[in-house]
């Protein structure tokens, strides 16, 4: 059986409430309301329009996202993207015209967690 290299396409003419799961990659360029779960790498289109919750491996922001996101590796927002609320990721990279309204917590992988004691350093003079 043969693999596709493409990613699942939800395009423009596209609206959908609920919620959505996929395992690999997906493009959604339409409208949704309502949560986007994924092991996978999620792509919004300049076209996107997304209301909900979001958690998945990465994603890229090409268009509007009112939605409180979680992504365990990445997060990019693309020139001209609008993301309206809380992030959390491991790396964050917002391009010159994005617009990013709310709070972000980037905490890089191996990082050490909050209220973890950092090894101790020597002490001088011994």
């Amino acid at each position: 059986m043969a693999t596709s290299t493409q990613p699942n396409t939800l395009s423009s003419d596209v609206e959908i409430e609920g919620s959505i799961r996929f395992q690999t990659d997906l493009f959604i360029d339409g409208k949704v309301k309502g949560e986007i779960i994924s092991p996978g790498n999620l792509t919004l289109g300049e076209h996107a329009e997304i209301h909900g919750e979001i958690k998945t491996k990465s994603i890229v922001v090409q268009g509007n996202a009112q939605a409180n996101i979680t992504v365990e590796d990445r997060c990019e927002l693309k020139a001209g993207s609008i993301l309206t609320g809380d992030l959390k990721s491991a790396r964050l990279i917002i391009e010159d015209g994005a617009t990013f309204l709310g709070k972000s917590e980037v905490t890089p992988k191996g990082a050490r967690k909050p209220g973890s004691i950092p090894s101790a350093a020597p002490e001088k003079g011994k």
